[in-house]
């Protein structure tokens, strides 16, 4: 009775065991193959065959040689000859001999000489007399005059107008006009002996002069000829 027990009880720990080991496996194989990886069969590769040119390598260069350099050929000194003593050979006079002379041609032509031009007359010299010397003006004169021309310039340069064509096509220049006056300042004549390079310019030059005389009376009491600059230039704005 007791044996039976024994027997069931052993049977059934067997099986309970089996269980066990069983829902192991299972456990352990559910968590191992998802990391399994299968080798799959896999199509080989195309294989690709590139053709290369085969490219010469350049051709290699040798470095030549350094070859020594030849050294300097010293250059011999040679002993200076003896100089040997000259001999002075005299030159005897050859013997003259006599040559006979030809007789002369018998047909003689004469030729007669040509007429020599005469001689051209010279030209008549002409003696010029020389110039007579101007008389020495004395530094006081001088100075007159200088003084004189300074106060026709303040007389002219008030009527000073410069033309409004050279203004617009910026004429500039200094026409010197020369005057003649008399003792009492009175304008007898007036010409350009210097031209600005403008004829509006020296026209106005001109007018001024006219609208400005008479002048004060000169210093030298009688008719005299001066020569005034007028300028013409424009101021820069």
């Amino acid at each position: 009775m007791n044996f039976s027990i024994t027997a069931n009880n052993t049977s059934e720990s067997t099986i309970i065991w089996a269980v066990i080991c069983s829902m192991l496996l299972h456990g352990l194989l559910a968590l191992v193959l998802p990391n399994l990886k299968f080798n799959t069969a896999k199509e080989p590769a195309p294989l690709v065959i590139e053709l290369v040119k085969k490219t010469e390598p350049p051709p290699v260069v040798l470095p030549e040689p350094n070859r020594p350099k030849p050294e300097p050929v010293k250059p011999k000194i040679l002993p200076k000859p003896e100089q040997e003593p000259r001999i002075k050979t005299v030159v005897l006079p050859a013997e003259i001999k006599n040559v006979p002379v030809p007789p002369p041609p018998t047909e003689v032509i004469a030729v007669a000489p040509q007429a020599e031009d005469p001689p051209s007359p010279m030209p008549p010299v002409v003696i010029v007399p020389p110039e007579p010397q101007k008389p020495l003006v004395p530094v006081d004169t001088i100075a007159a005059r200088d003084r004189y021309r300074n106060t026709l310039w303040g007389a002219i340069e008030k009527h000073k107008q410069y033309p409004r064509i050279a203004q617009m096509r910026g004429w500039q220049g200094e026409a010197i006009v020369e005057l003649l006056l008399d003792g009492s300042g009175k304008l007898k004549s007036k010409k350009i002996i210097q031209s600005s390079g403008y004829d509006a310019l020296d026209k106005q030059a001109l007018d001024m002069v006219e609208k400005a005389a008479p002048f004060p009376t000169p210093p030298y009491g009688s008719s005299f000829s001066i020569k005034v600059p007028i300028p013409f230039k424009l101021e820069e704005r």
